[in-house]
């Protein structure tokens, strides 16, 4: 087999899994693609990407398989299910696995790929859909030097900056639940912070303006606060999402006895969101839990 990967399988066409598909083929590589909506495989396919019935059948035309998914029962499911791709690629084939998991989730799945003689590398991604389109994501991986070596060419195609984090697999998913540990707390307290100030009467834009230029911004409060003050709760990330990444999050600290306050609260309020029904809205809709904040009509599109 050759070393240098040019035929690439993309599963799972979401905010994140859509843009790396555009990246790769903006550098010159051969893309297949999978996702359960045929429309998205569609918008992708017009694009110049193969589209395949299964991640069983992308799995046979691929030397190296990017994996997009919500979480680990869909990783899961696309490697190891009944139309499964783990069984169909070639002996030395890379699988780059990208879902929010846990380390464990992530080290049993290395296990488990390196007994079938395939590569893998833990490796979420963080950056948003914007940048994943631009291929400017942020690449948290772990591996082995050797899949590292293969895949230099996509990574250079995905991403503006790839951390490699260590040779076992879990030491990328590690990273990547410390960021959503903070991502979760900043987007809870940005939504509690915007409640209270409309609460005092405060300007919603002029809030937002100041906050966004003073010591009290957060990379989240800057980009989710506009989805608030448009009242847009279109889902680019979901308020489930983080009910899942702060259960990690919680899940791993409670088995070595580690206490993680604000963790718990962030977590609490996204569950609150999700009962109240808000649960596959953008995470930002977590606003949505504080009683009586309601946009002034100028500053909203829609209301919250």
């Amino acid at each position: 087999m050759s070393t240098n990967i040019r035929r690439v399988g993309v599963i799972g066409l979401g905010a994140m899994g859509m843009g790396v598909a555009q990246s790769l083929l903006r550098a010159g590589f051969t893309v297949h693609v999978f996702d359960l909506r045929p429309e998205v495989v569609a918008k992708v396919v017009e694009q110049g990407a193969i589209g395949a019935p299964s991640p069983a059948a992308l799995g046979a035309t691929v030397d190296a398989l990017l994996i997009l998914v919500v979480n680990a029962q869909q990783t899961e499911e696309v490697l190891f299910g009944e139309q499964g791709a783990a069984a169909q690629l070639l002996p030395g084939s890379v699988v780059i696995a990208s879902a929010t998991v846990s380390p464990e989730f992530a080290e049993a799945l290395g296990q488990r790929l390196e007994a079938l003689q395939l590569q893998f590398i833990d490796a979420p991604v963080s950056g948003g859909a914007a940048k994943a389109a631009a291929g400017e994501m942020s690449v948290m991986a772990s591996g082995s030097p050797a899949a590292f070596a293969r895949c230099e060419a996509l990574f250079e195609a995905i991403c503006a900056r790839l951390y490699r984090l260590g040779e076992r697999p879990g030491q990328g998913s590690k990273v990547k639940m410390i960021n959503q540990l903070l991502a979760g707390v900043h987007i809870a307290a940005a939504a509690e912070a915007m409640a209270l100030g409309l609460k005092a009467g405060c300007d919603a834009r002029a809030l937002y303006e100041v906050i966004s230029n003073s010591a009290g911004n957060s990379w989240m409060f800057g980009n989710r606060v506009p989805h608030i003050l448009e009242g847009d709760y279109t889902p680019l990330s979901a308020v489930n999402i983080f009910v899942k990444d702060l259960g990690i999050v919680l899940d791993y600290a409670k088995k070595s006895f580690f206490p993680l306050p604000l963790s718990a609260t962030a977590h609490q309020m996204f569950l609150q969101a999700s009962a109240a029904g808000h649960g596959g809205e953008d995470d930002s809709a977590v606003v949505k839990i504080f009683p009586g904040i309601v946009l002034p009509a100028a500053s909203a599109k829609g209301g919250s």
